[in-house]
């Protein structure tokens, strides 16, 4: 798949220490100052998320484009672009950016099968660290730290949050 120049595919996540992202469909923690990083780091760039996901929302997250992520064919909902694979997902997303300025970029903001199926084309994680393990039944996927490497940390009130980069190309591997 081509790409347009200078593209970024960025993962962004709150996970706690125990991998868990979610709980009954919802988050197991409440964290206004992680909320509100979420929003600025994905505000004017692409979205993608999985069905499951927007539906938890109940609407299209404002000031971004978003792409829903379902294999549900029949699926639709107002002020969101549909598809069907991780491929048809970034491709979509490269034909809005194609038009847009330079920096926006494709941002993934879950759940864990939308994660798992974007890590082999992510070129970076922002990850929110949260020092709990909560039970839960979605998980973050895990990934290879020799094809990773932090970049940045900052700790925040009650969470911290890194950036990791990729090292090295994906080669076919599910990292």
């Amino acid at each position: 798949m081509s790409t347009p120049a200078g593209r970024r595919v960025t993962m962004v996540a709150a996970v706690a220490e125990n991998g868990v992202i979610g709980a009954d469909a919802d988050i197991p923690w409440k964290i206004s100052e992680d909320f509100a990083h979420f929003k600025a780091t994905t505000t004017g760039h692409v979205l993608i998320m999985g069905r499951t996901t927007h539906e938890g929302i109940g609407r299209p997250l404002p000031g971004r484009t978003t792409i829903v992520l379902t294999r549900d064919t029949d699926w639709t909902a107002d002020g969101v672009r549909v598809a069907h694979s991780i491929t048809a997902a970034l491709e979509l997303a490269d034909e809005i950016l194609a038009d847009q300025p330079a920096d926006r970029q494709v941002m993934i903001g879950g759940g864990a099968a939308v994660y798992d199926a974007a890590l082999p084309y992510a070129d970076e994680q922002i990850l929110s660290e949260i020092p709990m393990s909560p039970e839960g039944d979605t998980h973050y996927p895990e990934f290879s730290r020799k094809r990773w490497r932090e970049v940045r940390r900052d700790p925040r009130a009650g969470f911290t949050i890194v950036w990791w980069e990729r090292v090295f190309a994906c080669g076919g591997s599910a990292d």
